[in-house]
């Protein structure tokens, strides 16, 4: 007896602690050439966490670690829609797929905490379509003051009053009441901003009033700063004028980057805490500097800010995660040694290739048969002599890298190999490939390194002059002309709209 309490205590503590969210649903209607995928909402360095295939009959599953308790985003054909998630829950997902993201239903352990922010939702978006924020702004401070709290007084007994009627989590209600308060400092910003103007005196100042309110809103600012996006805007936003002038003073030659700069403009901020500045920086950086454009030197003074000037560990390894994926491996490394699998249960490690172009793809990458194919025939065609080629498959299954390869290389000289997992897959988290990376190419010399960085295009000029040094030959001038349509999009990013 003793002994079986143990083990059920054992197994309580374990779910308790689980961070795994387990993912079921149907999009009927839904289309095999689509992904789902989720991204944590408020982190800094906003990559999916999971990618899901959906069947013929619009079914999907899966999981992910999830990083906090909160929302995420979840996308779909290019829509996302937001979604409140608790580590250790098994949640359920269904609509259709061409009323997604209006339109969708989430049951099993998540349903109560999503119902109540839908229902929140309809009441504030009734409350506020009755608000003229012109006007509002327009007010004499005293009257903005008096009818902001007025505002957030309503609104914060909506939250309640929606809450007695789904049963939410005590979490998921604190979350909303924060994103209020965020909110509702957003809009006493944009009035401080415009108030000289409206009223016509270039030197307003608000009032110890004001700053009260404010300060009162923003008095659990850590967590504001973990969980509110529109906070850090908030702050973003206080800073803008300061940081504007800094910069002008500081980038005489207009060459140095947002990073360096607004690192620099920081540290005048003593008054700051050290956790608004590690994600306010790392805004900066994930908005302005860290993109498949930013040169090595700045890379290299990107990663010396991240070393020395992030001191949150969690912000600090996302900076870090993001740029490897845009930049990936460095030229000189041993390739990954993750096993991949031939069609025939063999395996292959791309460490132990020989000189070798290496593309990494799958089935339901848009119009890869009819960009990518014809101009790696061409490409193969020309190389083949002087080095090989290995076609790394990042299908949901070996079944489908099957008949994929089969289907689409079959002609083709080359290795054809299977990352187990697909997108979830060793070799993917190795080298950083996402869905928005795909289909991509990487050269791996004959000593098993990495010879090229990545690219997304057969004609890029960077990946043929490493395929000519290599092989001795002179690709034409004039081909091959690639137009192929993957051109590196940048992971979402959680105070920006929009993501893939």
């Amino acid at each position: 007896m003793n002994k079986f309490f143990l083990m059920l205590l054992i197994a309580f503590v374990a779910m308790s602690c689980s961070k795994k969210v387990e993912v079921t649903g149907n999009f009927a209607g839904g289309s095999p050439l689509e992904r789902i995928e989720f991204i944590e909402a408020s982190g800094v360095a906003t990559l999916p966490l999971v990618n899901m295939g959906v069947d013929a009959k619009g079914n999907f599953s899966g999981n992910f670690e999830a990083p906090k308790d909160g929302m995420y985003i979840m996308t779909y054909a290019g829509k996302q829609a937001m979604i409140y998630l608790k580590g250790g829950q098994k949640v359920n997902i269904s609509g259709k797929a061409e009323s997604f993201p209006a339109q969708f239903t989430v049951t099993g352990d998540a349903k109560n905490n999503n119902e109540f922010l839908k229902e929140v939702q309809k009441l504030i978006e009734s409350y506020a379509s009755k608000i003229n924020v012109g006007e509002l702004v327009s007010k004499e401070e005293p009257a903005f003051l008096k009818e902001i709290e007025k505002i957030s007084t309503d609104l914060e007994k909506n939250i309640e009053t929606a809450a007695k009627t789904t049963s939410p989590d005590s979490e998921v209600v604190q979350w909303k009441k924060d994103e209020l308060n965020a909110s509702i400092l957003g809009l006493m910003n944009q009035y401080e901003m415009n108030r000289p103007q409206v009223s016509q005196n270039p030197n307003f100042k608000v009032s110890k009033n004001f700053t009260d309110m404010e300060a009162k809103l923003k008095k659990d600012e850590d967590r504001l700063l973990k969980n509110q996006p529109i906070y850090r805007n908030y702050l973003l936003g206080k800073l803008s004028k300061d940081f504007q002038a800094f910069a002008a003073a500081n980038n005489k030659t207009g060459n140095e980057t947002s990073s360096v700069l607004f690192s620099r403009f920081l540290d005048t901020k003593k008054d700051m805490s050290a956790l608004a500045k590690d994600y306010l920086l790392a805004f900066v950086m994930s908005n302005s500097d860290i993109n498949p454009q930013t040169s090595d030197a700045d890379a290299a003074k990107i990663s010396k800010i991240i070393d020395e000037k992030i001191s949150d560990k969690d912000i600090k390894a996302d900076l870090k995660r993001i740029q490897y994926v845009i930049s990936g491996p460095k030229i000189g490394e041993v390739a990954p040694t993750s096993k991949l699998i031939k069609a025939d249960g063999s395996d292959f490690k791309l460490s132990a290739a020989q000189a070798s172009l290496v593309m990494f793809y799958a089935s339901w990458n848009p119009y890869i048969a009819e960009a990518n194919i014809p101009v790696l025939k061409e490409v193969v065609n020309f190389y083949k002599s002087k080095m090989d080629f290995v076609f790394v498959n990042l299908d949901d299954t070996k079944d489908q890298f099957i008949k994929t390869s089969n289907a689409l290389l079959k002609d083709i000289p080359g290795t054809n190999v299977y990352g187990e997992n697909g997108m979830n897959s060793q070799i993917a988290k190795d080298l950083g490939i996402y869905g928005f990376k795909l289909p991509s190419f990487i050269v791996i010399d004959k000593d098993g390194k990495v010879a090229s960085k990545f690219s997304y295009n057969l004609g890029d000029p960077e990946l043929i002059n490493v395929l000519d040094k290599m092989t001795g030959l002179k690709a034409p001038t004039a081909a091959p002309e690639a137009t192929l349509q993957n051109d590196l999009l940048a992971p979402p990013m959680q105070e920006a709209p929009a993501t893939k």
